[in-house]
């Protein structure tokens, strides 16, 4: 089946005049993480229910018809998992979306047993998903009718899956529950990492194994792999696996033979890159005694034994609640929000509405039980449902 490509200005606009007026859209984005150090989009796949298209960012200019499209109230934005998708979006253009639909959401709360999309696809159109191109990377040009047939399978059928599962939600009283989650993925925006005290090298696999001096190599060589992925585009494993990174922090080499002889160095890239390898371990080795890194230690958190007595007894009211509504427990309320409520302590249906991570569907169908499961841990308290 040929794909259509749009990936030219003028067939961008053809394809935008063909989809105006449509109620419902659904997309997808391709980055290609796997292959590249920035996240970016290289592909975005559309649907609706008469056309699918592939259109390359490269190509096509301006991409604010997309902008519109997601901000567009009137139409239904309809993605699986669209989570990093609206982050993405949001990082690279400053896009934000309304009316969303969600098929991976609405699969949860029908309790599907399998959520992913090519799961779904499988159970309701029988549609084997081709896993070849799952690492593609999506960033090379020309991509091949197949990896184009790929990427379009991602909302070839997303309309007409929505359909389906927007009907069975209805059907069992749940499309209230759904459509709150899909106006709190309107919020959803690309955040940078917090600073965190365990610095990214001594989150690699084996660093807690090292003495300090091979720590501080490590951050060196980290740092070193790091900036080069990024000036480079190019993911980190790419440029150094971490195992190679750990076996110089243990052993430093000091010369380029030396170097060519590690295990995953090779004599390429010790010619091209020697010198800048072999100066980030001098620089890890010239380290003062003093300033070595260590792992910091643990953050002690002050203990509440009532509160996490609150923490269990809200989760065993759960889990009674989820087995009854047959869903998932953290579907159902996930333990964050069950530790929110612990720590509110609130007395009431009133005083549980002010909590933030709580939403307006599990106060009206689960609230007043799980208030009651919280104060069981006291015996004696009253619970107002009001």
């Amino acid at each position: 089946m040929t794909v259509r490509l749009v990936d030219r200005p003028d067939t961008f606009q053809e394809l935008l005049a063909e989809v105006a007026g449509a109620p419902i859209v659904a997309l997808d984005t391709e980055a290609a993480s796997f292959h590249r150090y920035h996240d970016r989009v290289y592909l975005i796949q559309l649907s609706t229910p008469s056309l699918t298209a592939v259109i390359d960012p490269l190509g096509v200019g301006s991409l604010e018809p997309i902008a519109a499209l997601l901000a567009d109230p009137n139409v239904e934005k309809i993605f699986h998992d669209a989570d990093y998708d609206l982050r993405l979006f949001d990082k690279e253009f400053g896009f934000h979306a309304r009316h969303l639909f969600d098929t991976r959401i609405a699969a949860q709360f029908l309790n599907e047993p399998g959520i992913g999309l090519a799961a779904l696809l499988e159970k309701y159109f029988g549609v084997t998903a081709d896993k070849r191109f799952q690492r593609a990377d999506w960033s090379a040009r020309p991509l091949s009718d197949a990896m184009l047939d790929y990427a379009a399978g991602d909302t070839r059928n997303l309309c007409e899956l929505r359909t389906l599962l927007l009907h069975k939600l209805d059907e069992i009283g749940r499309l209230s529950w759904v459509t709150e989650e899909f106006e709190r993925l309107e919020g959803t925006r690309w955040t940078a990492a917090a600073a965190d005290p365990l610095a990214d090298f001594l989150r690699l696999k084996g660093a807690r194994t090292l003495e300090r001096r091979a720590l501080a190599v490590l951050r060196e060589l980290h740092g070193w792999r790091s900036a080069t992925a990024d000036a480079l585009d190019r993911a980190e494993f790419r440029v150094m696996g971490n195992e190679v990174l750990l076996e110089m922090a243990q052993r430093p080499v000091t010369s380029i033979a030396e170097l060519s002889a590690v295990k995953g160095v090779g004599r390429d890239v010790a010619e091209r890159r020697g010198a800048e390898i072999l100066a980030a371990i001098a620089r890890g080795l010239a380290v003062p005694e003093a300033e070595l890194p260590r792992f910091p230690r643990g953050l002690r958190r002050t203990p509440d034994p009532a509160c996490e007595l609150r923490v269990e007894a809200l989760k065993r009211g759960r889990n009674t609640l989820a087995e009854q509504l047959q869903l998932a427990p953290g579907v159902l309320c996930p333990n964050g929000t069950l530790e929110a409520i612990a720590r509110a302590e609130p007395q009431d249906v009133a005083s549980l509405r002010e909590i933030p991570e709580v939403r307006r569907w599990q106060i009206e169908v689960i609230g007043p039980a799980l208030l009651t499961a919280m104060h069981s841990a006291y015996p004696g308290v009253a619970v107002e449902n009001s």
